[in-house]
């Protein structure tokens, strides 16, 4: 089965719009998502110049695939799988996804069901009647003002849609360092702390055991042990190189 949603088993279906210019606007937010099939259901106004105005060339295949039924009821027959949208909460409200969570729990659903997503009039949303025709519900969070011009929603919830097409990257995970690397590491770590007297040589456990948590965090890969562990071996080769040339100079003097 795919891990991905198919926009093609996906429609928008616009309960009662108001405005033709809204009809125009949601063609176009479904087309700049990849979406193609539009429902419109007893729109007060559905003037086809304004529609297409709003809609620009871009999307006027997806105006001029328009279907027209005469009722929701009647418009919900084809689909398997029914979800409305809307702003207000509570009462028979109440169990409502996010769009990102509501596309990711229609990927599986799209393999063999056709899908609608139910938008309701500008001024009002969809009815409690309405609603109980979708098997679930969709609200867009917001912030304080929770109405949001109908192509503006359209827009939010076929981006996600698109969103759950695209595939899962894999993440490769690199090699995490061993526990004989991490202990080489540590063990080196404490000497040449103790020799620069970081760490006081009575009591080095205690120290150590700060860096130890400290980087269990990360968790450290193969890789990075290697670079700590040169940085240690360098910082010893320095330390003891300056030790060597003073000896010498001391020689001179005398």
């Amino acid at each position: 089965m795919s891990s991905t949603l198919r926009l093609d088993r996906v429609s928008i279906v616009l309960q009662r719009p108001r405005f033709p210019e809204n009809i125009g606007s949601v063609a176009r937010a479904m087309s700049n998502m990849g979406l193609s099939q539009l429902v419109v259901v007893a729109a007060e106004n559905c003037d086809l110049t304004r529609v297409c105005r709003l809609a620009t060339h871009a999307a006027l295949e997806v105006v001029e695939q328009i279907a027209y039924p005469p009722s929701l009821q009647e418009a919900l027959k084809p689909f398997q799988y029914v979800i409305g949208t809307t702003a207000r909460l509570g009462g028979e409200r109440r169990m409502t996804a996010t769009p990102r969570q509501m596309a990711h729990q229609l990927i599986p659903i799209s393999q063999e069901n056709r899908i609608a997503i139910v938008f309701g009039p500008e001024d009002r949303g969809l009815t409690n009647q309405e609603l109980r025709l979708c098997h679930s519900l969709v609200t867009i969070p917001t912030a304080c003002f929770a109405s949001l011009n109908l192509a503006q929603a359209v827009m939010v919830i076929c981006y996600e849609l698109l969103s759950a097409t695209l595939p899962v990257s894999k993440t490769a995970t690199p090699r995490l360092a061993t526990r004989h690397e991490l202990d080489l590491m540590y063990d080196q770590l404490k000497e040449i702390l103790v020799r620069i007297n970081y760490i006081q040589p009575q009591n080095p456990d205690y120290w150590m055991n700060k860096l130890r948590h400290f980087f269990s965090r990360l968790p450290l890969r193969a890789g990075e042990v290697s670079i700590i562990r040169g940085i240690c071996r360098q910082i010893d080769w320095y330390a003891e190189k300056r030790h060597r040339d003073g000896l010498a100079a001391n020689r001179l003097q005398d």
